[in-house]
């Protein structure tokens, strides 16, 4: 029997078998906000995590407000210009992309969170 072809929205197999495997390598801050994400705590919102948009893979999304919030590392300082047009090709795709340090998440988790719910908050364009 034939394989179905797969939904357009879909990416390639090979991203999402990446993004299964980095949903188990979760850093320790992406395990912190992830906590605080899971579920509909945030506004009712869903995310989800090392979620695969294209050819990249966003820390975590939000469908329902085509939000991508990325938690940078500090190994993010040498990808600068990678990162840059990353968030370009999501913005340009209709995403809002909403950028975190480590030091961020750790040290004022209540506060990110907020940024986060009113992110979620935002009436689409």
């Amino acid at each position: 029997m034939a394989k179905a072809p797969r939904p357009h929205w879909r990416a390639p197999e090979k991203i999402q078998a990446r993004a299964r495997r980095l949903r188990s390598d979760s850093t320790d801050p992406e395990r912190l906000l992830w906590r605080r994400l899971r579920g509909v705590q945030v506004s009712g919102a869903h995310f989800r995590r090392q979620h695969a948009i294209g050819n990249f893979i966003v820390d975590f999304f939000c469908a329902r407000a085509r939000l991508v919030v990325e938690v940078d590392g500090d190994t993010h300082a040498m990808a600068v210009d990678h990162d840059r047009a990353r968030s370009r090709w999501l913005e340009g795709r209709g995403y809002t992309v909403l950028r975190l340090t480590n030091r961020e998440v750790i040290h004022q988790l209540d506060a990110v969170v907020e940024r986060i719910a009113e992110e979620v908050s935002k009436p689409l364009p």
